[in-house]
């Protein structure tokens, strides 16, 4: 703690001073609510949505709403809020985040704000990290709120859009990050309005924050249709990278040195760095490629394919491994396992090709890349809210994320009850084997006396080991990783209990208490083994973070090894010249401040990294955040049924325009102009009359546009008067523009992804990627608006009356990255099944199995 933080105190320590105040007055109405009848406290709410409207202001009205709901509450769910969930509520309801150690009920803090907000009558959602929390808070909370008159509904993964729809009309909605966000695309598909769910978003409260705009935000949401591509060359290129040699780079490659034009002496066909997680081809790696798929230049744009996908093998070669960032299953499927909690996440696939590059790696079928049809950040989604807040026990690591990318900022709260966790100084060791030995054995040691053990592990391999170590010692536990993830409600809820043992992948379970017996508690708590720091040092006070809670006993430490990941690429060498120079002999623990420092920088330097790949992300995505705003604003006013007429004839003349200046320049003079190239291409897209030149004698190029412009529009009203209906062309208007709109869009979209793969060779030119990337899609945006244009125009022009012109979409939806399938809802059987032995429903008196059940169709 710097000398200024002692003296003046620390950020969350003064703002919380601000909240004291508030507190007061709401603890100061207690015995008041109280007094109150039920149906006096429910009505209540008509009470503030009068005073609302009468101009009083939210926070006119937060002490007296937050203390009916605090009554509330006790007389629902028998509880009271204590004062420091009511300070976590305040900082909730003025957009920021609550920093709430484990255990500390902020699932009963959500209820405060989101009532409060709710009585606007716009909505407030409430964000979970999975459908078992939105469903588990939407059930307990929610009867909170119906008490007071609200309506509460929940959005689950297998819902169809009538109840979805009835869930986002409730004043409280509870729902799943990644529901909100494919919800919100898929709004911005529909051809109806009456197609919509959401109603907007105006207030988010996002529980376990750090997850979801954080862990998460590193991976944009995409709804996929099904590609054309073929899947032979993933085939071919895992084939080349079976060929090529991995190499090294003298002193560390990254862009910079590229565009600095700093020699880098290579070795091998490829360099790998795994800091970066970047592969890059060397001089002799390209001639290699070159040779093996017969090309001149591997550069030239039309070879950008096979330049990616060579990339992608080698990627999946080198830096994805199976057990750890993936699993295959028994019938050769490729899963993900999520890095941050250990879980496979069935359905979800790596994006840009990569999952087939592992797949072709495996040698298990390689599925048929997708095609992107709709796509967007977390960091995008959630800054569309009109106010956004948080909640997590582990967030001001992360501040300066928050502050930048989502303009909140981190209040810690303190806990209601002294925390007597006992966290130790880390254990380190030489080599990962005498680490594993040293857990095992604290374990062992730990489980005698009835301690109940949660060892955390980075990845499912570890988990698997330590099981195995332990079943050599004969040492009841359970393992939670991602294999056995549908268990894991029932090992977590046991994971307190008196002498339980507990292996779980990183934080699996996070959303969850874990609550100690009596025989637990006196057997000193919670013990929590970690067998490696993460990257993150976040991560690590999550798992930290599971012991200790409400003022229980509890205790944690890190056990690592200077071969540890994080050491091996992050740590000083100079540690094991450490370790050497005390002399530590095999096996023997030693603990360090000079090593646990070491490691605290290393996990800084990542987090840094990590941030400076989120906030990129965020650049790049920017650029089409800004186009995507303009195409969904124009979906909106067509699907919001206003008359398109205007903005078509704003088409026409732009078109018009256009081709007059491709066709004819403005400099030339008018005997070098070219009527007839001018006549075929706007009769192609609208057929009218172009003059001859002798009509245009002594006319500048400005008055020919205006000539045609006139012309143009008058051919249109001609196409008007064909329709006795007005509204009949109108909806004609609509339906060829969304159609248009949303096939150029997804092409866009498609071409913009490329666009990004192939942008970072702009630093080989010692050009700015990002800077060119927005200039080149600046240019790719308006020849996407233009190609609107002439196709809409073209269309409308000939269109005839008899032709039955419907909405539809232009692309079937196949999935998600990361849903199972895009048709969430499972499929209902119509008809009451027909078991063997029932009558067979074609009428013969037989039983089923006897008559059509023998042979069916």
């Amino acid at each position: 703690m710097s000398l200024i933080t002692k003296i003046f105190g620390t950020h969350s320590e003064n703002e919380l001073k601000r909240v004291y105040p508030i507190v007061d007055r709401i603890e100061s109405m207690e015995q008041a609510m109280k007094e109150l009848s039920d149906e006096e406290l429910k009505n209540k709410t008509k009470e503030f949505r009068a005073r609302l409207k009468d101009g009083e202001t939210l926070d006119d009205i937060l002490p007296e709403a937050y203390a009916v709901v605090r009554e509330a509450a006790f007389r629902t769910l028998g509880m009271r809020h204590y004062r420091v969930q009511l300070v976590g509520g305040i900082i909730l309801h003025q957009g920021r985040i609550s920093e709430m150690k484990t255990g500390e009920g902020k699932t009963l803090v959500s209820t405060l704000p989101a009532y409060l907000n709710a009585l606007a009558g716009e909505g407030v959602h409430i964000v979970t990290v999975n459908d078992y929390l939105a469903k588990r808070d939407a059930e307990w909370m929610g009867q909170v709120h119906e008490f007071l008159g609200l309506t509460v509904g929940v959005v689950l993964n297998d819902m169809d859009n009538d109840e979805r729809r009835a869930a986002y009309s409730c004043d409280i909605t509870y729902i799943t990050n990644n529901e909100l966000g494919f919800d919100y695309l898929r709004d911005n598909m529909v051809i109806y309005k009456e197609q919509l769910v959401q109603r907007g978003l105006k207030y988010a409260i996002i529980d376990e924050v750090d997850s979801v705009l954080i862990d998460e935000a590193r991976t944009p949401l995409i709804i996929s249709g099904q590609s054309g591509k073929s899947t032979k060359l993933y085939d071919a290129c895992d084939i080349l990278a079976g060929q090529l040699q991995r190499g090294e780079a003298s002193g560390e490659f990254s862009k910079m040195n590229a565009i600095m034009g700093e020699d880098i002496e290579e070795t091998g066909d490829y360099i790998v760095n795994e800091k970066e997680k970047t592969v890059n081809l060397t001089e002799d790696g390209v001639k290699k490629v070159e040779k093996f798929f017969h090309i001149e230049n591997l550069a030239d744009p039309e070879n950008l394919e096979i330049q990616h996908n060579t990339i992608l093998a080698l990627r999946a070669h080198n830096l994805m491994f199976r057990d750890q960032d993936y699993v295959v299953t028994p019938d050769g499927e490729v899963v993900i396992v999520d890095e941050f909690t250990g879980r496979i996440m069935p359905g979800r696939r790596y994006s840009d090709g990569l999952h087939q590059a592992i797949e072709a790696k495996e040698h298990v079928k390689v599925r048929r890349e997708s095609k992107t049809l709709a796509t967007i950040t977390f960091q995008n989604l959630f800054n569309k809210y009109e106010k956004k807040s948080g909640m997590t026990g582990t967030a001001l690591t992360e501040e300066k994320e928050f502050r930048d990318i989502y303009g909140m900022d981190v209040i810690e709260i303190p806990t209601n009850e002294p925390i007597q966790r006992i966290d130790l100084e880390d254990a380190v060791y030489k080599t990962q084997k005498e680490k594993f030995q040293a857990v095992v054995e604290e374990v062992e040691k730990a489980h005698a006396t009835g301690q109940p053990v949660l060892v955390g592990t980075i990845t499912i391999e570890i988990s698997e080991l330590l099981s195995r170590m332990l079943k050599k010692r004969g040492i009841q536990h359970k393992v939670l990783n991602a294999k056995f993830h549908e268990m894991e409600a029932e090992i977590v809820a046991d994971a307190g209990v008196h002498g339980a043992v507990t292996i779980a992948t990183n934080m699996a379970g996070r959303g969850t208490d874990i609550k100690l017996d009596d025989a637990a508690r006196a057997a000193g708590g919670l013990k929590i083994i970690g067998t490696e720091r993460h990257e993150s040092r976040r991560i690590d006070n999550q798992l930290r973070g599971r012991s200790g809670r409400q003022g229980d006993p509890g205790e944690s430490r890190f056990y690592i090894s200077l071969e540890d990941d994080l050491m091996r690429l992050f740590g000083s060498e100079r540690l094991m010249e450490v370790f050497n120079t005390l002399g530590v002999e095999d096996g023997e623990q030693i603990e360090h401040k000079m090593l646990s420092n070491a490691i605290e920088k290393a996990q800084k330097k990542i987090e840094s990294n990590n941030f400076g790949i989120r906030k990129n992300l965020l650049e790049y995505d920017q650029v089409m955040n800004e186009q995507r705003e303009i195409i969904y604003e124009e979906r909106r006013s067509v699907l919001d049924g206003k008359s398109m007429r205007d903005s078509i004839y704003h088409m026409i003349t732009d078109y018009v325009e256009n081709t007059v200046d491709h066709c004819i320049s403005p400099e030339l003079p008018q005997e070098e102009w070219d009527l007839k190239e001018l006549d075929v291409s706007l009769h192609a897209t609208i057929p009218m009359e172009v003059p001859k030149i002798e009509e245009v004698q002594n006319l500048q190029q400005k008055e020919l546009k205006h000539m045609l412009k006139e012309r143009a529009v008058k051919a249109y009203e001609a196409k008007e008067l064909e329709f006795p209906e007005p509204e009949h062309l109108r909806e004609v208007e609509r339906v060829v523009l969304l159609r248009v709109i949303d096939a150029k869009w997804m092409d866009h979209i498609d071409d913009m992804d490329q666009l990004r793969q192939g942008i970072g060779l702009q630093a080989y030119g010692q050009r700015d990627p990002l800077v060119e990337y927005k200039m080149v899609g600046y240019d790719m945006f308006g020849a996407m608006t233009n190609a609107i244009t002439e196709d809409t125009v073209r269309m409308l022009f000939h269109i005839r009356i008899e032709q039955k012109v419907e909405r539809e979409q232009v692309a079937k939806v196949t999935g998600t990255n990361k849903d199972e399938s895009a048709a969430r809802a499972p499929k209902k059987r119509e008809e009451k099944k027909i078991y063997p032995n029932d009558p067979c429903p074609c009428g013969s008196g037989k039983k089923y199995k006897q008559c059509c059940g023998r042979n069916p169709a």
